[in-house]
């Protein structure tokens, strides 16, 4: 008999810990509420949960990976290390000025996001590199010594290195590090070459004082979380999921932490990747909703969309432009504070507004009974019917309706003159329409009709609302998957190790250079593949390149994609055809007579991904038995109805739930519309359709 696969998937979120374990083929998971100050408690818990569920014992298993929003949760909040950044003579403010760019035009009284570190915390060196990374003026060690001296009294946790154009030429940076290393051997070091080699120096530079700043905080909790889990008796190696949807080993991620931003929602978009490819599906909108945001990602032939800069902390309603740039290789997605965990208030213009502050899991929403007293989404869901106070998460969390009524009436209720159900009702439609907004938005920017999409939903609390987001944004079809409340959990599992490796060299199709391209790339792929062979030393490795190019004089590049033929050998016309086959699409038309620059090389290794089985439509065969009934408010007639209580474990293939109808199981609630019906598929996917329009009809 061979050998069982056992791994552990874990993410931590906001408001819970999600873990999932799979033995061969059979999947054991369980939500629990996060720790703050200990996050590695909550993961333990989830492990002993599942293995006794499983049979097992921690020491049975063969692979754990991680993803987090540790990372993002400490920018945002400001709780990382004591910093340093150290840069070029005259670029000390960069981080602090910004760009020109106003996101909010009109706002005569804009405030601009404070920089990660204060002016007093940034430092000069001498010395300059070109544009073409010769060396304009030497750097002298004296004159860095004096510096780190300078640093070296302050006290400094975490240094960052940002000098111009050290993506081109490295020696000054190198210089910097080597002189920090003899001179304050105990702090940590991080160089823009090596964190974000790209050009563009306020994102270059923002990035690698990201990186600093949270890196002695990812570094202590990662070591932490080795050794309990040693204590527990697991003996395999732990990785960690990155923004751009692949794994990579404990070792890169304490190095490069600033990866980890964006990994658990990236984790979810690997999961609807592979949902959609087993139903053979080519757009799709992944829908992600937990306790503290919501992330909409496009996924198009079973690929989600990537990018190379995303912004985190955004302040000014969630407007592109007033967060802080990341520039790292990213699933691409937009992030909005709609959770269960987000909190309601009524506004100086009377008008209710949800989130994008969070009652997180300390004390939680009202009705966790934990010290909440401010309305949050859950306690409106469960005053909507949408949710069994006895059954919450399996039934390990009691929720207390009187709490989430006094709650919804004291903030929301009295001030408008409304009662708890409608101040519910306003709560929910106020969320649904924000997460329809930021979907719309989305699609627009990038060109798509969401009509033509399915949707894929997933997250503890998605399934509560996708239906109602559906009906608002026009989209047919709904599916939810097994195992969707712990959704970015099963996708980490599903995740191929990967690395990317970029550099910014600047070039012109007018002096096109085939064989410094060639070589370029082929270091890219070196770099890349030994990220990627230092996790799996024995698999296959895939390899993806792309440039980014643009015409000369634009601000802005888009991404083309190269065959290994073309980056093997690479030839002038087959680039500028790609480029232009690319640009007609996104923008309509190319522009004849225009000289077309590339500015970023860029080089994805990935093991290959794991085989997906095809799953063919049923057809509704039967109506599912129903447990129970139980009011439900029907937001389309704006009044309460009886729904059906269906347990999902109970629901055979075939088996249908006309709307209205709520599908119950431990991680989540499916609420189907009154408008849809609900067929359970071959693989356990809950589809939910158009009535009179169900697939397989």
């Amino acid at each position: 008999m061979s050998k069982q696969s056992v791994r552990l998937g874990v993410d931590i979120g906001g408001t819970f810990t999600d873990v999932v374990l799979e033995v061969n083929n059979a999947a054991f998971s369980t939500k629990v509420l996060t720790t703050y100050i200990a996050p590695e408690n909550a993961i333990l818990e989830g492990l002993k949960q599942v293995c006794a569920k499983a049979g097992i014992t921690p020491g049975d298993i063969d692979q754990i990976i991680h993803g987090t929003t540790l990372a993002t949760n400490a920018l945002i909040e400001r709780r990382g290390a004591k910093t340093a950044f150290i840069t070029t003579e005259g670029f000390r403010d960069v981080i602090e000025m910004r760009t020109e760019s106003r996101f909010e035009q009109y706002d005569l009284n804009l405030t601009l996001p404070e920089p990660l570190l204060p002016r007093q915390r940034r430092y000069t060196v001498p010395g300059r590199i070109d544009a073409t990374g010769a060396e304009l003026k030497p750097l002298d060690r004296k004159d860095v010594e004096a510096v780190v001296e300078t640093i070296c009294a302050a006290g400094y946790e975490s240094i960052a290195v940002g000098l111009i154009h050290s993506y081109l030429n490295d020696a000054h940076e190198t210089l910097v590090r080597d002189v920090l290393n003899e001179k304050m051997p105990q702090a940590m070091v991080s160089l823009s070459c090596e964190v974000s080699p790209q050009m563009r120096e306020y994102e270059r530079f923002n990035t690698v004082v990201a990186n600093a700043y949270i890196k002695p905080l990812m570094k202590s909790y990662l070591d932490r979380l080795e050794d309990k889990l040693r204590e527990q008796g697991v003996t395999c190696q732990v990785f960690l999921m990155h923004s751009g949807g692949g794994i990579i080993s404990i070792e890169s991620a304490a190095e490069f932490p600033v990866r980890l931003l964006e990994s658990g929602p990236a984790g979810g978009a690997v999961f609807a990747a592979n949902i959609a490819a087993r139903y053979g599906l080519d757009k799709v909108l992944s829908f992600d909703m937990g306790g503290t945001t919501a992330k909409i990602c496009l996924i198009k032939n079973q690929t989600p969309k990537t990018s190379r800069v995303f912004e985190v902390a955004r302040t000014y309603r969630f407007k592109k432009g007033s967060g802080m740039p990341i520039s790292i290789p990213v699933i691409d997605m937009v992030e909005i504070g709609a959770g269960g965990g987000s909190l309601a208030h009524v506004d100086n213009m009377h008008q209710i507004r949800v989130g994008p502050e969070s009652a997180g899991s300390e004390p939680g929403p009202a009705c966790y009974a934990r010290g909440g007293t401010k309305p949050a989404v859950t306690d409106a869901d469960l005053v909507l019917g949408r949710l069994d106070p006895d059954n919450f998460a399996g039934g390990s969390i009691k929720l207390d309706p009187r709490a989430a009524t006094s709650a919804l009436t004291g903030t929301v209720g009295e001030k408008l003159g409304m009662d708890a159900e409608t101040s519910a009702f306003g709560i929910a439609e106020v969320v649904d329409e924000n997460m329809a907004n930021a979907a719309r938005v989305h699609a627009v920017e990038n060109g798509e009709d969401l009509s033509e999409y399915t949707m894929i939903a997933f997250g503890g609390a998605a399934p509560l609302h996708a239906g109602r987001l559906c009906e608002k944004l026009g989209i047919d079809r709904l599916l939810v998957p097994p195992g969707a409340g712990v959704g970015s959990a099963i996708g980490f599992l599903r995740a191929p190790f990967s690395f990317e490796a970029n550099r910014s060299v600047y070039m012109k199709l007018a002096n096109f250079d085939a064989p410094k391209i060639a070589h370029l790339l082929q270091d890219l792929q070196r770099e890349a593949t030994a990220f990627v062979r230092n996790c799996d030393p024995d698999s296959p490795i895939l390899s993806e390149f792309k440039v980014y190019m643009r015409y000369t004089g634009q601000g802005w590049e888009i991404p083309i994609t190269l065959s290994q033929e073309q980056a093997t050998n690479p030839d002038q016309t087959s680039f500028e055809q790609r480029f232009i086959e690319e640009y007609a699409k996104l923008f309509g038309r190319s522009v004849s007579g225009m000289d077309i620059e590339i500015t970023v090389w860029s080089v994805n290794a990935m093991t290959p991904p794991e085989p997906v089985e095809a799953i063919a439509d049923v057809t509704a065969t039967a109506p599912a038995v129903p447990q129970t009934s139980r009011r439900l408010f029907d937001p389309t007639r704006a009044e309460s109805v009886t729904a059906s209580v269906i347990l999902r474990k109970d629901m055979k293939e075939g088996g249908s739930a006309s709307g209205p109808a709520i599908i119950t199981e431990d991680e989540t609630t499916i609420i189907v519309p009154s408008s849809r019906i609900a067929t359970r598929q071959a693989d356990g996917c809950i589809d939910l359709s158009l009535k009179g329009m169900a697939h397989g009809d």
